[in-house]
């Protein structure tokens, strides 16, 4: 394995790594090692999608598509990434499916003009306010925004999975943290106009 090991992929006392698990699935269709890998990432798999469906019934719809087909190409999979990326990629490449489907994917540029600058998020902003606001964020600002601030994925692991650049997923965040500023600043602004 080349690069940095991720703590996925690390065996955990008596626990098998990732590839361990993987490779057993694939050589022995061990469904032992498929449920010790589902208990191990579903979780925050779950956790992604809630945040970037468009209601928790898609979400759980999603998982449940990424593991059938994370499941069915395992075989082929490099391990040129985490486990854990690979499994967020099928899980995006599923979401934006279900968006191009429905018509709700929004072209960045128009998303890039329709938000506008300036804004400053309060550093007291309601938990459920930033929820809503991340949601009304375009989809594509939406992923980056939370595969980056909330997941913790790098740029280039987003890049990966989003077939981007890693300087288009740094511009994105940017674009997407201003508009979120913008709109909390709004909704509070809102809040407490006179009526």
């Amino acid at each position: 394995m080349t690069g940095p090991v991720r703590s996925a992929e690390v065996a955990q006392g008596d626990q098998p790594t990732d590839r361990e698990l993987c490779h057993r699935i694939v050589t022995e269709r061990d469904a032992d090692s498929f449920g010790v890998l589902y208990r191990r990432h579903t979780a925050r798999l779950y956790a992604t999608a809630v945040r970037l469906a468009e209601s928790s019934a898609d979400a759980e719809d999603v998982v449940h598509d990424t593991w059938l087909r994370a499941v069915g190409s395992l075989v082929r999979f490099g391990w040129q990434s985490s486990l854990r990326t690979w499994l967020t990629g099928i899980l995006l490449n599923r979401l934006r499916e279900l968006r191009r489907a429905a018509n709700l994917e929004v072209p960045i540029d128009e998303a890039i003009v329709a938000i506008g600058e300036g804004g400053v998020i309060a550093e007291t902003a309601d938990p459920i306010d930033l929820e809503r606001a991340v949601l009304a964020l375009p989809p594509g600002f939406r992923d980056v925004l939370v595969l980056h601030d909330v997941e913790g994925f790098t740029h280039a692991e987003i890049g990966l999975m989003l077939g981007i650049q890693p300087g288009t997923s740094k511009s994105q965040l940017a674009r997407a943290r201003r508009a979120l500023r913008r709109r909390l600043t709004d909704e509070r602004e809102t809040a407490h106009a006179p009526e």
